[in-house]
């Protein structure tokens, strides 16, 4: 089962949802941050990006900007810019990304449940950053929504239907050409609707396992320190978007090289023919799994993994990102550990092909297209306790922080 609950949320007045909006802390940058929250105070960014109201040399880590972020939630709340619903509720938030829409429920998804495995991940976490988000929802008493997703069911389709057929508190587009509308679930289809998730076997870290993973440690240690722990208090629970899998889009992680590893060009096109075979002047992107495309000297090749390259059977090892890694980038590149080595750089799709073209023309070596990973690949690795390699995913469009903000003391 799925246990989701209401709760009352924080969330912009209608007037000013659009300029509180903000992308998540994680898909931008501190100099792109300071950047678009420039003359605009009451951008979320104040909250999730606070090392933007501090003086550069201040290290991210440092404890003034997580005062810093829940100082600015305050504000925000202060002058009334941030209003608390009156009865907890289960909200509907559609994103519109040209042609292609998804909805989701937004919910207080259990800890427990998490702990458990029953929300289940592909990726590992980084220390770091874990640490990083669990300070930051500590100070704030307050988390981000996680980006989740479960197999499509009717049932639940119905309910979220007839929600949209409701007016909206939010219908606005960013500046990004992207849509987001909310809608408040009527209090008479909050308990249908958790009916419909009571059947659902699991959910699925789709993106922001960092933020998951957070969430799920502040409860577990809130837990630890309060003597008189129920289980049903608000810090069991953290706030996620939870998507039917049919409507959401993965695009491709692509990947740049800096440098051949020793190699001449004569010799790094010969290795790479060793497992792949290469077509020059070819399209760019990827038509299918298990093809690539390679833009190396000014031109596109076509590489095609050769049969008995890779264990096709295996849930990880036969994933594009995986067939990349163990045939090319770490015995022809040298490029071990992705997740460390600074010769490699991951570039999102939302980005187009140009951008690797971009990179390699302005001196980076090599660049890599992959075909996007299916949302079957991504639950079938989950289903069996594996984790992808690192990047293997590409969510767009991104949730927008600040449109509904969920307290961690109260339902």
């Amino acid at each position: 089962m799925s246990d989701i609950r209401p709760f009352r949320a924080l969330r912009p007045r209608p007037d000013l949802a659009a300029r509180v909006a903000s992308y998540p802390y994680d898909v931008i940058s501190s100099d792109e941050a300071r950047a678009l929250a420039e003359g605009n105070d009451i951008s979320y960014l104040h909250v999730v990006k606070p090392e933007i109201d501090l003086p550069h040399e201040v290290d991210l880590y440092d404890d003034r900007v997580y005062a810093q972020g829940a100082k600015n939630l305050r504000r925000l709340i202060a002058e009334g810019v941030l209003i608390r619903e009156s009865e907890p509720r289960l909200y509907v938030y559609q994103q519109r990304m040209g042609d292609h829409v998804q909805a989701g429920v937004v919910a207080a998804c259990s800890c427990q449940e998490y702990a458990d495995g029953l929300i289940k991940r592909h990726e590992f976490t980084r220390k770091d950053k874990e640490d990083d988000r669990t300070r930051h929802t500590h100070e704030l008493n307050a988390n981000d929504p996680v980006f989740l997703t479960y197999r499509q069911r009717t049932d639940i389709d119905t309910l979220v239907d007839r929600v949209r057929q409701l007016e909206p508190v939010y219908d606005f587009v960013a500046d990004d050409g992207f849509g987001h509308t909310v809608w408040v679930v009527p209090a008479e289809l909050t308990e249908p609707l958790q009916e419909a998730f009571r059947a659902v076997p699991a959910l699925y870290v789709a993106d922001g396992h960092h933020r998951a993973a957070s969430g799920a440690r502040v409860g577990l240690e809130r837990r630890a320190q309060n003597p008189h722990h129920t289980g049903n208090e608000p810090y069991n629970y953290f706030m996620a978007v939870v998507f039917p899998h049919n409507q959401l889009k993965i695009m491709d992680y692509n990947r740049v090289v800096k440098d051949l590893h020793g190699h001449t060009p004569e010799s790094f096109l010969a290795a790479v023919a060793g497992k792949f075979t290469v077509t020059p002047d070819a399209p760019a992107r990827p038509e299918h799994g298990d093809q690539f495309g390679m833009y190396f000297g000014g031109r596109w090749y076509r590489l095609e993994a050769k049969p008995g390259s890779f264990p096709d059977q295996d849930p990880v090892r036969s994933l594009d990102v995986a067939i990349l890694q163990e045939n090319l980038l770490a015995p022809i590149l040298g490029i071990t550990d992705p997740r460390t080595d600074k010769r490699i750089d991951f570039v999102g799709g939302i980005r187009g092909l140009g951008e690797l073209e971009q990179r390699v023309d302005s001196g980076w070596a090599v660049a890599f297209a992959l075909h996007p990973t299916s949302l079957e690949q991504l639950m079938t690795v989950a289903d069996c306790g594996e984790v992808m390699p690192p990047k293997s995913t590409w969510f767009e469009p991104k949730l927008r922080s600040g449109l509904l903000v969920r307290t961690l003391d109260i339902w």
